[in-house]
């Protein structure tokens, strides 16, 4: 191990997949789900995928610069789009999560990422939807028969993601341990992932991974496989130290999840409160290792400073996370899953978007297609 590697993290977990070089056969998309926040033209591409793979395309729009009549102007004729102004997770019909609860205010993420897929999944079960991808915004796909590859698998697979290049996916902390020479891999997620409906027991909770959440079942990771590739665009970790303080608590219980999985242990190792009192410790460890590295790292200055600045942030945070925190979320995410299995089995079939959006929704929910 060189000096820059740390015992104290885990760097890939990308063993834990199922990797498939043999020919896949294709199947058909039932709908590409791309929740947004950003403006229209970031989602022409996904607009443009949707034409190539004769699919819909919903987007769930929410915040200043989003909305679904924007969306709509995006599109050709023929196009099908369900373009949704997301109401936010309050006025939605979705179970009352206790994760939502149990963090204290402090490490409480403010946005509806989690909500919106959500929404997703219990629309595709309401009007029949088998196959659903979702697509992240800033996610570009090289060649659409990844995604048809990716559907197909869904036979073997409840899940499927596809292997994102570009610029790396990762939380600011890992970021800043690439940055000064750390062996770090991304995973698969939530922006580039193939789901299969009827096998959808698992929910998104309100936090940061919350798409490494969605994979894992009772024991352990359900069945995930990746094939294919994406390309995620750029962006900067280190504009805001806030990125970095609100993703520590997600980071953490994910990152010790993991842990274990790497190890061939089960999640029933998660309600030991020893394992997250060592974790946490190997988590300050971890951060303050790639703290120490900044000062000889080949960058400006100021780089160098909003990079110690945002892992200062993550280490504050940290501060703040207890052994028993960790223990009673992931306790409250197994009820959570329970509550949210009973939900998705209640769930009426119809044959209408809007009729389906208004048993989601409790008060008007704003669609728009490419002709309204």
């Amino acid at each position: 191990m060189t000096a820059i590697e740390s015992d104290d993290h885990h760097a890939s977990h990308r063993h834990l997949l199922w990797h498939l070089d043999a020919p896949v056969s294709a199947a058909r998309i039932d709908a590409i789900v791309v929740p947004t926040a950003r403006p229209a033209p970031y989602l022409r591409h996904a607009v443009s995928l949707a034409r190539d793979l004769a699919c819909p395309l919903l987007t769930l729009c929410s915040g200043r610069w989003s909305s679904a009549a924007e969306t709509v102007r995006c599109a050709l004729p023929g196009d099908e789009i369900i373009a949704v102004d997301f109401p936010g997770a309050h006025a939605l019909r979705l179970p009352r999560f206790g994760t939502t609860q149990v963090p204290p205010r402090w490490l409480r993420r403010k946005t509806d990422t989690a909500a919106k897929r959500n929404f997703a999944l219990a629309l595709a079960r309401i009007i029949g939807w088998e196959r659903i991808v979702f697509l992240d915004d800033d996610i570009t796909v090289g060649a659409p028969d990844d995604l048809r590859r990716a559907a197909g698998l869904l036979g073997q697979y409840d899940t499927v993601g596809l292997s994102v290049g570009g610029f790396p996916d990762n939380s600011v902390v890992c970021h800043a341990y690439r940055a000064v020479g750390g062996p770090q891999e991304s995973f698969v997620g939530g922006g580039a992932l193939a789901v299969r409906i009827s096998a959808a027991g698992s929910f998104f909770p309100d936090i940061y991974n919350e798409d490494w959440f969605y994979l894992l079942e009772e024991k352990g990771l359900r069945r995930l496989a990746v094939t294919g590739k994406v390309i995620q665009h750029p962006y900067d970790p280190y504009r805001t130290p806030d990125r970095a303080r609100s993703e520590e608590f997600g980071d953490v219980l994910a990152e010790g999840i993991f842990w274990l999985l790497d190890e061939g242990k089960t999640l029933d190792h998660t309600a030991d409160p020893r394992h997250w009192e060592l974790f946490l410790a190997r988590r300050r460890r971890f951060i303050d290792h790639v703290l120490g590295l900044i000062p000889g790292l080949d960058e400006k200055a100021d780089e160098k400073r909003r990079m110690a600045e945002a892992l200062r942030a993550a280490k504050g945070r940290l501060a703040l996370i207890e052994p028993g925190l960790c223990v009673a979320y992931l306790e409250a995410w197994r009820e959570d899953t329970r509550v949210w299995r009973r939900y998705l089995n209640r769930l009426p079939q119809l044959d209408d978007v809007e009729k389906a959006l208004s048993e989601l929704a409790r008060g008007p929910v704003t669609v728009m297609g490419p002709h309204s």
